[in-house]
């Protein structure tokens, strides 16, 4: 399908050299925009955010998925099982492995700084 519409001329000249890649760039701008409305984490940029407001480690351990990411990290993961990743797909993949990462790293720090504040 070709799409055609008017932007503004500085927005074309940031898009210029990611001309190959903005099918990929619609893509994940489209599921960051429908995911904004959803509880919980969507995107890496997101957790980052959250993580930058120096949240209590409560709010860090109590920090979840969005419903919205869930599903579309089962379909990923099933996807994987079945037939494989597109390379855009693996790519994604990828980014959201990261995210859970840092995420782990960041409730266990927030799990040891609980337990240093409360001795038993």
């Amino acid at each position: 399908m070709q799409v055609t519409f008017e932007l503004p001329d500085e927005f074309v000249t940031q898009l210029q050299p990611f001309e190959e890649q903005l099918p990929q760039i619609l893509a994940l701008g489209l599921r960051e925009f429908n995911a904004m409305t959803q509880e919980g984490f969507s995107s890496m940029a997101e957790v980052l955010e959250f993580l930058a407001s120096l949240p209590t480690p409560e709010a860090i351990i109590a920090l979840r998925p969005s419903e919205a990411l869930q599903t579309q990290l089962s379909m990923l993961l099933e996807k994987n099982r079945t037939v494989g990743l597109t390379p855009t797909e693996e790519q994604l993949w990828q980014h959201y492995q990261y995210l859970e990462h840092i995420v782990r790293m960041a409730k266990a720090r927030a799990f040891l700084k609980l337990k240093d504040s409360h001795p038993q």
